[in-house]
Formats: C-alpha cells, sequence, structure tokens
C-alpha cells in the first residue's frame, strides 16, 4: 500500500498529515481488510496500527446506510482518540463517527445515534447496553475491530466483548489489534473463524530509539524522585503506579509541593480524566500519574518520558508502557525505579522482551550514567539528559531552601520508625 493506493480525497489528507510510505502493519493489512477479511493485526506499539484499519474499512462504508463499522477499545482515553482519528478521515467522505464510551449521558448517545452514524467507536460496556436497548441497530454491522484485543479478551473482560460478538452478523469481518494479540489466539479462535494473522513484530522498523534505564531509589523516597526528576530540564513524563493507592498519595504530596502535575485513574469521571489528558498534551504539566489505564494506545505527540514507579507485574505492562514513547521513529528513555530486591524482577523482564538495561544516576539537577564521586574532584560524568543545561546545579536557584526540604523529609523518615 502506498498513498496512491487510498481514495483520491484521502491522498491530499495523507501528505498534509507529514506520511511519506505507510509502515508495514498498514502496508499488509490494507488489502486483506479492503477484501473482507478478518485478521489478527500483531506491530509494535506506535507503528500506526489504528490507521492500519482505519483506512480500508472506512472506504467501504456507505453513506447514509446506518451503523456499519464498529470500534471496540479497552479505554474511554482510547475511544475518544480513535473517534478523533476516525473522524479527521471520515469527514472527507461524509461519513459520521460517534464515541458511545461509559461515564457519558446515555440518554444524548441515543438521541445522536438516531442520526444514524456510520461509524461507532466505543467501550464494551455502553455498546452492549445500547444494543440490549436496540438504539445500535447490529444487523446493519458489515465490520467490527477490537484494538487492544487483549485487553477486551483477556479474563475479566472476555463477556462483555464475546457478547457484543455474538449479536453481530455471522458475515461481517472480525478483525482484532495489539502489540501482543499473541497473548490471546486462543480467545480469538473462540469468538471468530480462522481470521489471518499478520505479525510483523520482528521486521517492523518504525520504532524510535528508546533507552530503557532503572534508578535505585529508596521506596519511601519515591516523591523526592519523582520531583527531582520533574525539574530535569524539558522533562514531560507518563508516571505509572501499579496501585491506585499510590497514585493518589504521590500526586497529593507532589501537589503539595507546587509541581504542576495531575492524574489520570480509573475511579475518575470522564470529565476529570478528559482534563488531565487535556493539560498533558497541551504541556501544562510536567507528570500525569497514571495506572494501565493509559498504558493502551494512548498517543502523546514527542513524548520524551515514561517512569514507572515500581517494576510492573508482568511483561504485557512494561511493553505497552514503554510503547508510549519512541512512536514513528520518535526517541524516548523508560525509567524504573527499583530497590535492591526488586531490581533482579526488572531483568527477568528485560530478559523476556530482548531489551538492554543501563543503571541512572539522579545527582545535580541531571541524570547520568555513571555514578557521581563523593570526593571534592567530581569526575567528568557521561550525561544521558539529552538538553541538560551546562550548569546544572542551577536547576535549583535556592539551595538553602532545598536543603531544608531535604532536611525535613530526613526527620520524617525518622519519626516513621
Amino acid at each position: 500500500m502506498t498513498a496512491t493506493y487510498l481514495s483520491e480525497v484521502w491522498q491530499k489528507k495523507w501528505q498534509d498529515s507529514g506520511f511519506s510510505a505507510p509502515s508495514l502493519i498498514q502496508e499488509r493489512v490494507y488489502p486483506l481488510l479492503k477484501a473482507g477479511q478478518s485478521v489478527v493485526g500483531v506491530s509494535p506499539t506506535g507503528s500506526g496500527k489504528t490507521l492500519a484499519y482505519l483506512l480500508p474499512l472506512l472506504e467501504a462504508v456507505k453513506v447514509g446506510e446506518g451503523n456499519q463499522l464498529l470500534i471496540l477499545t479497552s479505554s474511554q482515553e482510547l475511544a475518544m482518540q480513535v473517534t478523533q482519528v476516525a473522524r479527521d478521515w471520515a469527514q472527507l467522505l461524509d461519513l459520521q463517527v460517534l464515541p458511545l464510551i461509559g461515564g457519558a449521558n446515555t440518554k444524548r448517545q441515543i438521541e445522536k445515534l438516531k442520526t444514524k452514524p456510520e461509524v461507532l467507536v466505543g467501550t464494551p460496556g455502553r455498546v452492549l447496553e445500547l444494543i440490549k436497548l436496540k438504539k445500535v441497530k447490529t444487523q446493519q454491522i458489515q465490520a467490527v475491530v477490537l484494538d487492544e484485543v487483549d485487553q477486551l479478551l483477556k479474563e475479566g473482560a472476555f463477556g462483555l466483548a464475546s457478547k457484543i460478538l455474538a449479536l453481530i452478523p455471522k458475515q461481517a469481518t472480525r478483525s482484532f489489534f495489539s502489540a501482543t494479540a499473541n497473548e490471546v489466539l486462543k480467545e480469538i479462535e473462540m469468538v471468530s473463524e480462522t481470521p489471518e494473522i499478520i505479525d510483523v513484530t520482528k521486521e517492523d522498523q518504525s520504532k524510535g530509539l528508546i533507552h530503557h534505564y532503572y534508578l535505585n531509589y529508596p521506596s519511601r523516597k519515591l516523591v523526592d524522585a519523582l520531583r527531582r526528576l520533574a525539574y530535569l530540564p524539558d522533562f514531560q513524563g507518563l508516571i505509572f503506579f501499579n496501585e491506585l493507592s499510590a497514585l493518589g498519595n504521590a500526586e497529593e504530596k507532589l501537589l503539595y509541593h507546587g509541581l504542576p502535575v495531575a492524574s489520570l485513574a480509573s475511579d475518575q469521571n470522564k470529565l476529570t480524566r478528559r482534563a488531565s489528558l487535556d493539560a498533558f498534551r497541551q504541556g501544562k504539566i510536567c507528570e500525569l500519574l497514571t495506572t494501565d489505564v493509559a498504558a493502551r494506545g494512548l498517543d502523546v505527540d514527542q513524548l520524551g518520558y515514561v517512569v514507572n514507579t515500581e517494576v510492573p507485574k508482568e511483561k504485557e505492562a512494561y511493553l505497552h508502557r514503554a510503547g508510549r514513547v519512541g512512536r514513528m521513529g520518535n526517541e524516548g528513555t523508560v525509567i524504573t525505579i527499583v530497590q535492591d530486591h526488586t531490581v533482579k524482577d526488572l531483568k527477568k523482564i528485560a530478559t523476556q522482551l530482548d531489551i538492554s538495561l543501563q543503571e541512572v544516576f539522579l545527582h545535580g539537577g541531571a541524570l547520568h550514567t555513571e555514578q557521581p564521586e563523593t570526593k571534592p574532584e567530581l569526575k567528568k560524568e557521561q550525561s544521558v539528559q539529552k538538553n541538560s543545561r551546562k550548569n546544572t546545579e542551577k536547576l535549583h536557584t535556592m539551595p538553602k531552601k532545598t536543603k531544608k526540604k531535604q532536611k525535613s523529609q530526613k526527620d520524617k523518615g525518622k519519626r516513621r520508625h
């Protein structure tokens, strides 16, 4: 597939978007989806999977003939992101795209469904609810896509997605996309008849350079580490937590220190989550604290950092979190905060994912790959901070105040024992 394979009205859009050649997954699945085949698309994070399924399927949709394309996503944020991308291309074909997500007003969604939008993008719970109310016309659906399929078909979520697929006409194509779709091939076989597997993981070259580091830092001083990272020049990062309780505690303390941070969590309402994500994308906050709700599919332009506040519980979690940086050829950095007893768990994940890890040190307002000397004459250190200033100590212009804060934190630690 090249841009010339697209409909004429899209060729200018393709060029204006800054695209040249299609990514490998886009090239491989285009003719299959165009021909009405079901596929399982597997490619690295950030390799253009959304457009890989959207472009051929949108071209098959007919204006004014009701609900024809249904896209299921694993989170509200991903649904809204896919909706925006779909609208950018669908409007050139006079097609309507409607998001159907939980947390939004159901009555308003029902009213908008009366306009017979051709493309629906939603989360399984709300979509199934509207199908049961007979507001979504499943008999008209010609194609279904499960984006981040391993999340949608994993244990605990399988029931919702499988019920929806059971209500879709058998002749409708069923396609499944994820960087780790291979993990749920058995589940896919339970809900679809022999889709063709297109796995370009080993061949794809769209991934940018990603640096994988680990920072050994006491767990009780986690907030101090996040505060110091926030002061790095041009730092903006997604900060991942394994548990919601730890996220809330860290956010409260960082806000107390006056840092521009926000959170994106599953227990927040839709408006709060959208406001946090918008502020992050606009560069108004330097750290967005979240759980794995933000690890799937979300695209933040030119994001430089991902920070794991502890070792992820599964290698798939690490892979998808790291996939928020290095998208479509951009460079990025992943930092995992460890302690002596957890570094072995991270190294095990690194071995499983075949990635190279390097220890990094946070000192003097910059990241270094060599441990700082404690002697008065400091050796010249190799900095891994791309845009670090020559005099990094100037990041903290009030050394006395900084010293006082460090002392109070030290005393606070004593009181806990």
